[in-house]
């Protein structure tokens, strides 16, 4: 039953109705309207001021809710219709648009709690996809009232996920203080103590009474503060014992034993599972083959050392092998353009679509799993500016700040496992590209130039293709580009 239909069931005059309305309202700031007597101090104290001018309603009302019970008493009944009337203004937070592709997500924590004040677009929860975390913002100021979902609960969009009640901050003036005021309820006893009013004085104790009971049996920290005895006081140190229980050494001693056999479960999350998919459906369509080749990184390690420091310094860019790859493939891509295509069509596909402009992937790791952000328009950036674009997808990547724009298209991949010390590798090609390069540690070796032998220091690369639309010679002719070009970078100016 809504707050409009309890007050059409109140036998009063129709002329009372917009000043009962405005009455409700005000019930509605209150931080709980749990008595009669609240209402009435609230009437008394300038909350309910516009419905003051009628008199009547009121008084009708009043007789109407307390009957022959005591002043501060009200039925079940009528606490149930108070409740009902002050939810009827609540707002419904809905799960947002995601994209285009994503229907669905899984909510995956609550970044704040019933009772808890919340500024306008302040992020309320955070729903995890297979591609991104989503943040749910509050559409406007306001207490958060219930939450109609739980944590690792599978959402939809536009599924109901929270009540929100509009308003202000609470008269507290802080978070803290609402919090407490819907926690304790001897907070309401103390803000309308404050309020004069004889009828009030009177229904205080009465009120004390019937609530000094259910007071002392929810606090039972003050009972134990209330018995602090000298001998007790000294046996205070059990909590101490408690928080030094040696269960987690012992549980680690039992993991540590040997021939331990235990288990443990942990489900995968949206990210993962989306990840495993695309892999094994790459392999499952691509007739995905690697071939390896070995550079000398002399040229290219002498010409960032000559200039990183004046790009830093001027650009403010960290200058990387990155970037020089990547220009490297853009050029490399002009004699073997079909590395920069892709298959398309029914049945594994029937149409090859080439392409002019170059959509880098970089892959990045995260805690969550390995994304793709693109650099747009690769081709029309020299090696500074796929420096900074690379430098500000990978900081977004670890903030959880990617969009789906972020990591939509692609034309070519780029993946570094060298940073982790990789020595060599096959990656696995992101359908519907038809190529991904791997680029492997750096490790000196004994290498032979010009009859002589010398230390240089030497990085495997892979490319791995799909041989649907590329042959062994276009493959290993990429390849051999790109390693011309980073032995000897001046080339790439030409």
């Amino acid at each position: 039953m809504s707050g409009q239909q309890c007050l059409r069931r109140l036998p009063i005059s129709m002329r009372a109705v917009p000043a009962l309305r405005t009455s409700a309202r005000a019930v509605n700031r209150l931080p709980a309207a749990r008595s009669y007597s609240a209402i009435a101090k609230a009437t008394s104290s300038g909350l309910m001021g516009q419905a003051s001018r009628s008199v009547t309603p009121l008084t009708r009302v009043d007789a109407r809710l307390t009957g022959d019970r005591r002043p501060g008493q009200l039925s079940s009944q009528r606490l149930w219709m108070l409740e009902q009337t002050r939810s009827y203004a609540d707002t419904t937070v809905k799960v947002p648009q995601m994209a285009e592709s994503i229907t669905e997500g899984t909510l995956k924590q609550w970044s704040k709690q019933v009772g808890d004040y919340v500024e306008q677009d302040e992020e309320i929860a955070t729903i995890e996809t297979d591609k991104i975390d989503v943040s749910v913002n509050a559409p406007e100021a306001g207490t958060i009232k219930e939450f109609l979902v739980n944590e690792e609960d599978t959402v939809t969009v536009g599924q109901d996920l929270v009540k929100l009640e509009p308003g202000g901050e609470p008269s507290g003036g802080s978070k803290q203080e609402a919090q407490a005021e819907t926690k304790e309820p001897a907070a309401k006893d103390q803000e309308t103590s404050s309020q004069p009013s004889g009828e009030q004085e009177q229904s205080k104790p009465k009120e004390e009474e019937s609530e000094a009971p259910k007071q002392e049996s929810k606090p039972e920290a003050p009972k134990e503060e209330s018995k602090p005895q000298p001998p007790k006081q000294e046996s205070k140190p059990q909590p101490p014992k408690q928080e030094s229980k040696p269960q987690p050494p012992k549980e680690e001693a039992k993991q540590t034993q040997p021939g331990g056999r235990e288990e443990r479960r942990v489900k995968m999350n949206r990210m993962r599972l989306r990840i495993a998919e695309r892999l094994k459906q790459s392999q499952n369509t691509a007739a995905s083959l690697t071939t390896f080749n070995e550079v000398d990184m002399s040229s290219i390690m002498e010409f960032r050392k000559l200039y990183k420091d004046e790009i830093l310094k001027n650009k403010g860019v960290k200058l990387g092998f990155m970037s020089a790859f990547s220009r490297a493939c853009i050029l490399a891509m002009r004699d073997v353009p079909a590395v920069n295509a892709s298959i398309e069509g029914p049945n594994g596909g029937d149409t090859i679509v080439y392409r002019d402009y170059v959509d880098v992937s970089v892959a990045v790791a995260t805690e969550k799993g390995l994304v793709t952000p693109v650099v747009r328009n690769a081709e029309s950036l020299d090696m500074v500016g796929i420096e900074k674009a690379i430098a500000e997808l990978g900081k977004k990547a670890r903030d959880n700040k990617l969009t789906i724009e972020d990591m939509a298209g692609g034309t070519f991949t780029i993946s570094n496992g060298g940073v982790f010390g990789s020595l060599m590798g096959t990656p696995i090609i992101n359908l519907p590209q038809t190529a991904v390069l791997g680029l492997h540690a750096i490790k000196d070796k004994p290498v032979a130039i010009n009859g002589k032998v010398e230390i240089r220091p030497m990085m495997y690369l892979a490319l791995t293709y799909d041989h649907r639309l590329l042959d062994g010679r276009e493959a290993v002719t990429f390849l051999v580009k790109i390693k011309e070009y980073i032995e000897d970078p001046r080339k790439m100016l030409l």
